[in-house]
């Protein structure tokens, strides 16, 4: 199997295990959250954060991965910043409607792309930009309902989708620039993300839902709710590294909106929540923007890849044919004048 191959193959199995894993974390807390009544998420995902750092800790003692440290500042703003992007979208939730908070989650995907554009001097394709509408298009049909706007909830929103798109971005070049994988990233992270949530999480949860963490109901029920979610986070935290190391920013996103299609399905279809046609529709043309996005990238990932191929076949003949080295110069002497010519004489003898 060739490197490309490879390389592909290697993606398709990231992006499958993040929408299972965040698919099945979904249902797991839906369950967690409604049915048991445990609403306290900051602290939770607090939890899923240590959850997993314990589980990496375990896995680099087992060989299983290379500790390769780098730069300690940039880990912690990293980790700090995935931390405050975490709980700004808590408190988004809270203090908007549902409508509003879609809304800031659709805005992540042009944010993202305005910011690679602009700082980072990367090019979105014209055909790229009009699948992504029609992604953000289908999904705002399928998922906006009321919009009801307050101050402090746009204000909370702004920063939201500013930190998430800056974190995410991150993500992806500190791998690309320390040259360190998704595995090492998450692990050196994660205490990080996990310490400002635990220390936040109690305060912002009782400010969202009057109610405190520590003075809960923990019934057995609960607690191995509590234990699955922490389980499956592992997966969810992985695959999130993963996905946006080995694709970008904005193709984790729009993986996102494919989960909440899924998950929109997985609750018409088989716990028969109340769903109407514009919620079928939207969801129909965020499934074609979807394709549509996967089929342009896979074309220009292929272009560019033949692009690469060719120039790398040209330095290489460049490289190797006399010719060629002499059209270009190669064949001037060291003082700069070119050498003179041999010349054959009347009686075949050679002279210079």
């Amino acid at each position: 199997m060739g490197e490309g191959a490879g390389f592909q193959l290697g993606t398709v199995g990231a992006l499958s295990l993040s929408v299972v894993s965040s698919v099945s974390i979904v249902i797991c807390n839906k369950a967690l959250m409604s049915s048991l009544g445990f609403i306290f998420a900051t602290t939770l995902t607090s939890w899923h954060l240590l959850v997993t750092f314990c589980s990496l800790h375990v896995a680099l003692l087992m060989k299983l991965f290379e500790h390769k440290p780098f730069d300690r500042k940039a880990v912690l703003g990293f980790g700090v910043l995935n931390g405050i992007s975490i709980g700004l979208l808590n408190l988004s939730l809270g203090f908007n409607s549902v409508g509003f908070y879609q809304m800031t989650k659709l805005a992540i995907i042009p944010c993202t792309v305005f910011l690679e554009t602009v700082f980072l001097a990367k090019k979105f394709s014209r055909s790229i930009q009009f699948s992504l509408s029609i992604l953000l298009l289908g999904v705002g049909i399928a998922t906006v309902t009321d919009l009801q706007l307050n101050l402090l909830g746009s204000v909370l929103s702004l920063l939201a989708i500013v930190t998430t798109c800056v974190a995410q971005i991150m993500t992806n070049t500190i791998q690309k620039k320390f040259k360190v994988s998704s595995t090492q990233l998450l692990y050196q992270s994660a205490p990080y993300q996990a310490l400002t949530l635990f220390v936040s999480g109690p305060f912002l949860d009782g400010l969202l839902t009057n109610q405190n963490v520590f003075a809960f109901n923990y019934t057995p029920q609960v607690l191995v709710f509590i234990v699955l979610s922490c389980l499956i986070s592992v997966s969810v935290n992985f695959s999130t590294f993963l996905v946006i190391g080995k694709t970008s920013p904005v193709t984790y996103q729009v993986l996102g909106h494919l989960k909440t299609c899924l998950v929109l399905t997985f609750g018409y279809v088989l716990l028969h929540d109340p769903f109407s046609w514009r919620n079928i529709f939207g969801i129909s043309v965020a499934i074609v923007g979807m394709v549509l996005y996967s089929y342009i990238c896979t074309i220009e990932g292929q272009q560019k890849a033949r692009e690469a191929s060719s120039q790398m076949l040209q330095v290489k003949d460049n490289d190797s044919d006399p010719l060629m080295r002499a059209e270009s110069g190669a064949g001037i002497d060291a003082d700069g004048a070119a050498p003179t010519a041999t010349v054959w004489s009347s009686n075949k003898d050679l002279r210079a």
